[in-house]
């Protein structure tokens, strides 16, 4: 038997303990065995989790903190922006940079996040800072509204709140736009 063999057969063991089976007769463990104590249960789940990335790795050992690289500032190559859409329906800003965010492999690359967007907004005068009830809110300026930023108001656990929506144009100036956005927020740093 190999290591490796011997590797999965430990980790056979383990994945049936974690679920409360007896991996020597495949039986259940009884209810108020030892070994359905949650705690150990996720230890084993954990163990077995391990196991099989060592299993993945041909055996070798490997620590994530080792193995992790710098990843680029958020960019985007030529490929990746002829697979950008707009969406007819209106988006957040929150959903348009999880968009531009599935575009890119992010395990290489930083997330562009929602306030690097916003900002840029704020700065171009396409969207402004006001004070609601005490609280800082942000919503659309005339030429916000031109370009298609707006506003709607939802139901939400606390009651009533506004939320800043983007249509297909909108959607479409912020991906025109993404280099001049990112070289703002290179500037900031």
């Amino acid at each position: 038997m190999t290591d490796i063999e011997k590797i999965e057969y430990a980790k056979s063991f383990i994945d049936k303990l974690a679920n409360g089976i007896n991996p020597l007769d495949n039986s259940n463990v009884p209810e108020g065995d030892i070994v359905n104590n949650v705690r150990l249960s996720r230890c084993f789940f954990f163990v077995s989790d391990v196991l099989r990335q060592v299993i993945e790795n041909g055996g070798v050992v490997s620590s994530k903190i080792t193995a992790k690289v710098k990843k680029q500032s958020f960019i985007l190559t030529q490929e990746q922006r002829e697979k950008i859409v707009t969406n007819d329906n209106p988006m957040t800003i929150s959903e348009i940079t999880d968009y531009l965010n599935s575009l890119v492999d992010l395990e290489a690359t930083k997330k562009i996040s929602s306030t690097t967007i916003t900002n840029w907004l704020i700065e171009k005068g396409f969207l402004i800072n006001v004070t609601v009830n005490g609280k800082n809110r942000k919503k659309p300026t005339e030429y916000g509204n031109e370009i298609g930023i707006s506003t709607i108001e939802k139901h939400g656990m606390y009651g009533l709140y506004t939320v800043i929506i983007y249509n297909a144009s909108a959607q479409q100036f912020i991906y025109d736009n993404i280099d001049d956005i990112l070289a703002l927020k290179n500037m900031d740093k």
